[in-house]
């Protein structure tokens, strides 16, 4: 295997470099970009930088951050230190970092893929109930990432928006960049708490110094939901996710697809506009 198709096993080697309590992590680079998921933190994607690079564009805090399946359904009883909560399987864990369980992973030098059993974020209970997969492939500069989830509970839940997926990022990518509904190229800093916007191209990017980042591809819907925290601490982020309304009920099985890519606004929406 050549030095510029290779996959590693890093574990805690990592945690000066990402400040991650990284313990098993995943990295498949093509020369082009590279990408890693920790199995620890239920194969969530939480690195994609150039090729060889240290400059890590994702975050992964916490195992709620990170590019990661979540899904939300009816209010429970749950409590989420002291906030009312609902019925939300997430991939990466619980907010108390109690990691999910990897049911199955498989990599080659271009491509992962893994099988979850995702935790509720409130409860940090296991929801076998709702079981996600993903598929990551490298393409050129590309990462191309295909989700689905599997629900199989007995319960029928109310339509809620559900982020697809929810993508968390670097703080120093503070501006967010799209083309609007009117389809003007806008540039916006959201604060907190979420903010909705629509797009009228689909693509969003986060970017910070010199108009750098990185892009998303979300073909499957034309709003977003966003926000940025900004406490001059580690927990400071910028978010993001696509997001449709429907409902988890017995039998249902969703897929979709989303793209990743890195580079300046205007080469991002030219790599995305190829993809339409």
């Amino acid at each position: 295997m050549s030095s510029n198709r290779f996959i590693r096993f890093l574990t805690l080697l990592l945690l000066p470099l990402t400040g991650m309590a990284a313990e098993n992590w995943v990295f498949l680079d093509n020369g082009h970009v590279r990408l890693g998921v920790n199995l620890s933190a239920g194969a969530c994607l939480g690195w994609f930088s150039h090729s060889h690079s240290s400059d890590n564009v994702l975050n992964a805090y916490d195992v709620g951050r990170y590019v990661q399946q979540s899904y939300y359904g009816g209010k429970d009883g749950s409590d989420w230190n002291g906030k009312p909560w609902r019925y939300n399987p997430v991939q990466g864990g619980s907010w108390k970092n109690e990691p999910a369980e990897v049911l199955d992973s498989k990599a080659d030098a271009n491509s992962f893929y893994a099988k979850i059993k995702p935790r509720h974020w409130a409860t940090g209970a296991f929801t076998p109930e709702c079981v996600m997969e993903e598929w990551l492939r490298l393409d050129g500069g590309l990462a191309r990432l295909k989700f689905k989830m599997t629900y199989t509970g007995e319960k029928e839940h109310p339509p809620t928006h559900q982020e697809l997926p929810a993508l968390f990022v670097t703080p120093k990518l503070d501006m967010l960049v799209f083309m609007d509904a009117e389809k003007k190229l806008t540039r916006k800093q959201p604060g907190f708490p979420n903010e909705t916007i629509r797009v009228s191209e689909p693509w969003c990017a986060w970017v910070g110094k010199n108009d750098g980042g990185l892009g998303l591809f979300m073909p499957h819907t034309d709003q977003a939901t966003c926000y940025r925290v900004r406490e001059g601490n580690q927990a400071d982020c910028s978010y993001i996710a696509p997001i449709q309304t429907f409902a988890l009920k017995p039998g249902l099985v969703f897929e979709y697809e989303v793209v990743l890519a890195l580079g300046s606004v205007e080469q991002i929406r030219a790599v995305f506009a190829k993809l339409k």
